[in-house]
């Protein structure tokens, strides 16, 4: 009776000696295919961290950001939530977010995350989240088609790709090369022409007038594949075409060459591998990260042990481990210099070399977006419009451009309005 006494004493007096810390963390669209994963995960971490209790949610991406709004207003956020990068700007930008410079390296340890993922989450000279995975495009071009062309090397530029495609339709009869033309604006960042300087549309400059132009010559030279071009998906169009052997290069991540090598073995026994040229910026294309971020109310005392649990979540072994499941690239230098990204054999096929490519680009793979805007789809929209008529000869490029940035800086100073 007399230790049971000094147990209770003890308990009363130091409790928190005993208390077990919950950390709760939240993932986006990552159930029921990653539930062994992320089970065995948070089984690993318990037994190595016994006073810590891990609960793990997860919400349909169409859902979270509400949630998530909800809990932080009500003053019960979780500790970790997954977001794309232009969720983290938004919320971020209001104060949602609590900024992990300081915790996104153990002591005595050195940062490991690639420049590009660190660049994708620093917004106002502050990172906002842990890096955890993302992608990047490669170009799988048709063996065939391009030795009918006359091309033996990858494209350096974007001036290149076009006059590829270019070449490809005259020799051949089939278009080169089938951009995301619906998603015009991730195309002018890339070049390094903006959308917005000063919260005023600039994309009807010299610069951008001379780009659409060469998009049109190489539009009516048949250079392009024209099916959904201008579509805000074009993509399955895009596969399907490639899979028929009716186009000579197709710009996609390296999930999708694996598509090839399933429904379509013989193209796929044709297709070779060329990084995408990454263009005046040195942005490489495709990348759209996902990372854990701290959101705003949770409590400081607790930080230390969430940012190492976001640390272990994001670390090069599970990097890999959840890269490899899920077909994406990871964000750390040393998951990425693994034999499996890096080690291809003499005789390996697309999808391995694929992922080689991919993994020497990946430390220049952005996300690429605009911010800070409501309604943008429908902005969006009528500079795809205005793109469209002018790639296919129906209007005057400078004009369509001069007439959608008119309508950019009318609802952008409608915006500001009081």
């Amino acid at each position: 009776m007399a230790l049971l006494a000094t147990l209770l004493l003890c308990t009363a007096l130091h409790g928190n000696a005993f208390a077990v810390q919950k950390i709760e963390f939240w993932t986006m669209s990552l159930k029921p295919k990653f539930i062994p994963y992320f089970q065995q995960l948070v089984s690993n971490y318990e037994a190595q961290h016994p006073g810590i209790k891990l609960e793990w949610v997860d919400f349909p991406w169409d859902i979270l950001q509400l949630k998530l709004i909800t809990a932080i207003a009500a003053g019960t956020p979780p500790a970790l939530v997954n977001l794309s990068v232009p969720w983290a700007e938004e919320m971020a930008r209001d104060g949602l977010l609590e900024p992990v410079d300081a915790w996104l390296v153990a002591p005595g340890a050195t940062v490991d995350y690639t420049d590009a993922a660190l660049a994708d989450l620093r917004f106002n000279g502050k990172v906002y989240g842990f890096p955890h995975y993302s992608n990047v495009n490669v170009i799988a071009y048709n063996r065939k088609i391009l030795a009918a062309a006359g091309i033996t090397q990858a494209p350096r530029s974007m001036d290149e790709l076009l006059a590829q495609a270019v070449l490809i339709s005259a020799k051949t009869g089939k278009p080169g090369y089938a951009p995301a033309l619906g998603k015009i604006d991730g195309f002018f960042m890339q070049q390094g022409l903006d959308l917005l300087r000063d919260g005023k549309a600039v994309f009807n400059s010299p610069a951008h007038v001379a780009l659409i132009k060469k998009l049109a010559a190489t539009y009516k030279a048949n250079g392009f594949l024209k099916d959904k071009l201008f579509a805000e998906d074009n993509f399955p169009a895009v596969v399907d075409a490639y899979l028929g052997g009716r186009l000579g290069v197709m710009v996609s991540a390296p999930t999708a060459i694996k598509r090839i090598q399933t429904d379509a073995p013989e193209v796929y026994a044709q297709t070779g591998i060329f990084p995408v040229p990454p263009g005046p910026t040195g942005i490489n294309d495709g990348g759209w990260l996902f990372h854990f971020a701290i959101p705003r109310g949770v409590k400081k005392q607790q930080l230390p042990e969430i940012a190492a649990f976001a640390r272990y979540l994001t670390s090069d072994a599970n990097q890999l481990t959840f890269a490899r499941l899920a077909g994406v690239m990871p964000t750390t230098r040393q998951a990425l210099s693994n034999p499996y990204f890096k080690k291809v054999a003499a005789n390996a096929g697309a999808s391995e070399q694929a992922l080689a490519v991919a993994a020497n680009s990946m430390n220049a793979s952005r996300s690429l977006y605009v911010s800070g805007i409501d309604d943008y789809d429908e902005l969006r929209r009528f500079l795809v419009k205005a793109v469209e008529a002018g790639v296919t000869g129906r209007r005057d490029i400078q004009q369509a451009l001069d007439e959608a940035v008119a309508i950019w800086n009318r609802k952008l100073q409608g915006a500001k309005q009081p």
